[in-house]
């Protein structure tokens, strides 16, 4: 592990040290798009890759250390693991334990944790030696999972993909640099200029995943990839007709024709304290097949589900497939160039 450069901001020193990679750049954790040879190109490129364990196990068919392992035939480089951790199911959290303790027999160290409580992972990552940062979308979580152990925290802005927040990334970072944990970007970045721009505003790093899925390492089918390039920052709706909660996605004529509102009953379900961790994780379900099906779909044949493709507003600035390594290096020395300034 390299220390970080002597003129980093206090946020990117320690995101380098806790993460032991180059530059200050994450490839975010994707269902169903985080396949192996693209977590392996970007963390050999001296980023920070994110493992999703259910894309690795689920659609990707890899029993999960032979998975990870497959990863570090292809590089020795410090790579992390994200964990969906909200309390749906008792089932589900043990497979989340499951995961993580054996990503850290596997020598992983950084954890991303989202949807719950991260004290449990927090305890036993600590314990480990290792760190874990938390997604956020404004202060009331952040200080959640600052109470809770965590050693930083993904700023979920109103620019992301998947599950986005409500806050800009200026007014987040505002909203949670006061917490005192690095804070790294989450939306919005899709070139170079936003990511300077997102590290000049004071985050110690960015992370990435519209601009990593249309990447020549990534399996995402080819309809999916040439969405995000045709695609421009008003082609990015809400849904709720995915997950139950608001899911960032190209519009397309199927998003158009179904809408993107949940139903009456479903709508007072999600809202229901009892019913709603239910209902999320029958959403999540649903979706993760139909995402399986229409996503990573190696005949490219119709799903009815093959136009429901995720994506941030990056997608706006997303012109080219591209090798995921060499995006990686090009942002990366573009860091090293502004320390250097």
């Amino acid at each position: 592990m390299q220390p970080p450069p002597a003129q980093t901001n206090p946020f990117t020193a320690a995101f380098l040290r806790h993460s032991g990679v180059r530059y200050p750049l994450i490839c975010g954790a994707m269902y169903p798009c985080s396949n192996p040879e693209l977590i392996a190109s970007v963390a050999e490129a001296g980023g920070l890759a994110i493992v999703q364990p259910l894309s690795l196990t689920y659609v990707y068919g890899y029993e999960f250390k032979q998975g990870l392992r497959k990863i570090r035939s292809l590089t020795d480089r410090p790579v992390g693991l994200n964990l969906l951790i909200e309390a749906s199911s008792k089932v589900y959290l043990e497979r989340m334990r499951r995961f993580m303790e054996e990503s850290l027999e596997e020598g992983i160290r950084f954890f991303i944790t989202a949807l719950g409580n991260p004290s449990w992972v927090c305890k036993r990552v600590h314990e480990a030696g290792g760190v874990v940062y938390h997604d956020v979308t404004e202060h009331k979580w952040g200080q959640k999972a600052v109470d809770a152990g965590v050693d930083g925290l993904i700023c979920v802005n109103s620019l992301a993909g998947g599950h986005a927040g409500t806050r800009d990334p200026q007014a987040l970072f505002e909203e949670l640099q006061p917490l005192g944990k690095p804070l790294v970007c989450a939306g919005g970045v899709g070139d170079a200029d936003a990511f300077t721009g997102m590290l000049r505003l004071g985050y110690g790093a960015v992370q990435m995943g519209t601009r990593f899925v249309a990447t020549t390492q990534c399996q995402a089918s080819e309809p999916y990839k040439q969405a995000i390039l045709k695609a421009g920052v008003e082609d990015i709706v809400l849904t709720e007709r995915l997950t139950g909660v608001p899911v960032a996605v190209i519009r397309t004529p199927l998003v158009e024709r179904l809408g993107t509102r949940a139903g009456p009953v479903a709508r007072w379900l999600l809202s229901h304290r009892r019913f709603k961790h239910w209902m999320r994780l029958y959403y999540s379900l649903k979706s993760f097949r139909d995402f399986k099906k229409s996503i990573v779909n190696p005949k490219k044949q119709s799903t009815g589900y093959d136009e429901y493709w995720q994506a941030g507003r990056s997608a706006g600035a997303v012109h080219s497939i591209e090798d995921a390594g060499e995006i990686t290096a090009q942002f990366g020395a573009l860091f090293e160039q502004r320390v250097q300034d």
